[in-house]
């Protein structure tokens, strides 16, 4: 009987888990190494005094990536995991009063911006309309093939994506394509915060970005139940099940190539032998630490760096009703936001504040009865050597002054427990460079197409996937590069 290949995946990240899931089913057998004691990269949790916290992403969309790994395997996923839709994608606050309920249902949603800013309803439903076509006939191409193989492009249907293409969404901003649908400046904010997606800024990315929203208003958003961390858990037992070894603790300290093929990785100060190895690290910091290529590594930094975060970990020791699930508090002034962002690297003194509360979905579970779980994000700069301590101390101040501000409530004696996660912590965390949670940004209208592949044109065998390669960050595209990668590699080693 012929020996199956061997890869090595190094880290296990949702792309890992889904790379090494895919590789096991493709017949491989597949190890994996991670740094940490723990699966699932930023897709991590932990729990304090009772209040339970996902410590990363916090929006689930499109399940069917991870429904489709489970079909592959041939295994229910109902025995893993279970998710239920959510009604009102985000709720958003606005300094001069205005409350919108960003609602799943389109009509719904069409009426509440009517009602509340006086917006047209054709406009959010041609603006959605339009958000689907986009998606279906341009990010099909983009995000489900790789754009670096030829045989790849010709199955994907090129020829529907180009005649459907209309020049604004290439050569106008978000902003301005936002702007050409809605009048209200409000509607105009709430539709370019979906930049921040992918960590990039609206009044430079492109309006290929308008796809973004399609997925939450034409595709809905869900709950997992447990929490974001059930996606990590689920996958892990499934990676098990196909037989994937995992080896915690263990980070990879150089990837071995000879000739221009994979040989193995040094782990642990021994080489191990692989004919393929898949690094779900941050595509620089594998060429720069793994791989010890100055030149490759200086190359992708040439490429703008996306935002980063500053989290706080709030258990709050009281409900509050006027609350959903997920919650904007917006800025005042959005771009000069941005400008602090990426122009200044500097983070602004009047931030937009992001509250996610799974305890809404379940209550006295993700925290003790009668208590909340706040998860507080604001986007932060990538990290160039910030004090962040300062800036810790700074943006709590700013946040707790917005919250008390709008909520009309005093909630720092509500604090009753609190962690704090700034981009230094998730650079060293996650390994992810400048703790830029998205790789490089979207700032420029060639962005997607300067994402380094999912595979290496120089070594035979080296693969990659995660948010820092194509098609791009968020669990979504993390899955979908898995996916890319698995069948680069099948067509690779046929």
């Amino acid at each position: 009987m012929k020996t199956p290949l061997h890869a090595i995946v190094t880290g296990s990240g949702v792309a890992g888990l889904a790379s090494a899931i895919r590789l096991a089913v493709q017949g491989l057998q597949v190890t994996v190494f991670e740094k940490n004691e723990y699966p699932g990269g930023k897709l991590s949790h932990f729990e304090k005094e009772g209040f339970h916290f996902d410590a990363g992403p916090s929006l689930f969309t499109q399940p069917y990536n991870i429904e489709e790994l489970f079909e592959l395997a041939g295994e229910n996923i109902n025995d893993y995991f279970h998710y239920t839709p959510v009604s009102i994608a985000c709720k958003y606050f606005y300094e001069d009063g205005a409350i919108i309920n960003a609602y799943g249902d389109s009509e719904k949603f069409a009426e509440e911006l009517s009602d509340k800013l006086e917006e047209d309803k054709n406009n959010l439903k041609q603006y959605l309309q339009h958000s689907e076509k986009l998606y279906n006939n341009i990010g099909r191409v983009f995000l489900n093939y790789s754009l670096h193989k030829l045989r790849s492009l010709f199955k994907a249907p090129l020829k529907k994506a180009i005649s459907s293409v209309k020049w604004k969404y290439l050569f106008k901003s978000m902003n301005q394509v936002n702007s050409s649908y809605f009048k209200n400046p409000h509607t105009v904010q709430l539709f370019n915060r979906y930049a921040t997606y992918n960590g990039s800024n609206p009044y430079k990315a492109p309006g290929m970005l308008c796809l973004i929203p399609h997925l939450e208003y034409n595709e809905g958003i869900f709950y997992p139940k447990g929490g974001m961390i059930s996606i990590t858990n689920a996958l892990y037992q499934l990676a098990l099940k196909m037989g994937v070894q995992f080896n915690f603790n263990q980070p990879v300290q150089r990837i071995i190539e000879n000739q221009g093929k994979i040989k193995g990785i040094v782990a642990g100060h021994q080489n191990i032998d692989a004919d393929i190895v898949v690094s779900n690290m941050d595509v620089y910091g594998t060429y720069k630490y793994l791989l010890n290529d100055e030149i490759k590594s200086r190359q992708i930094l040439k490429q703008e760096r996306s935002s980063s975060a500053m989290v706080f970990y709030w258990g709050m020791s009281a409900e509050f009703p006027q609350l959903e699930l997920h919650n904007i508090f917006f800025s005042e002034n959005y771009k000069a936001e941005f400008d602090h962002l990426f122009k200044y690297k500097k983070l602004f003194s009047d931030p937009t504040v992001y509250i996610n509360i799974t305890s809404k979905c379940e209550p006295g579970i993700q925290a003790p009865a009668g208590k909340e779980n706040w998860f507080v994000m604001v986007n932060a700069p990538a990290n160039i050597g910030q004090d962040w301590d300062l800036y810790n101390q700074q943006c709590r101040k700013n946040i707790i002054n917005k919250l008390n501000r709008i909520l009309k409530t005093d909630i720092e004696p509500l604090i009753e427990t609190e962690q704090v996660l700034a981009p230094i912590m998730i650079e060293e965390k996650t390994s992810s460079y400048m703790g830029s949670l998205y790789g490089s940004s979207s700032n420029s209208k060639m962005a997607a197409f300067l994402r380094h592949p999912n595979f290496s044109k120089q070594i035979k065998g080296l693969y990659f996937a995660g948010g820092s390669v194509h098609p791009g960050g968020g669990i979504p595209l993390c899955l979908k590069s898995a996916k890319i990668l698995s069948e680069i590699v099948a067509e690779d080693f046929e």
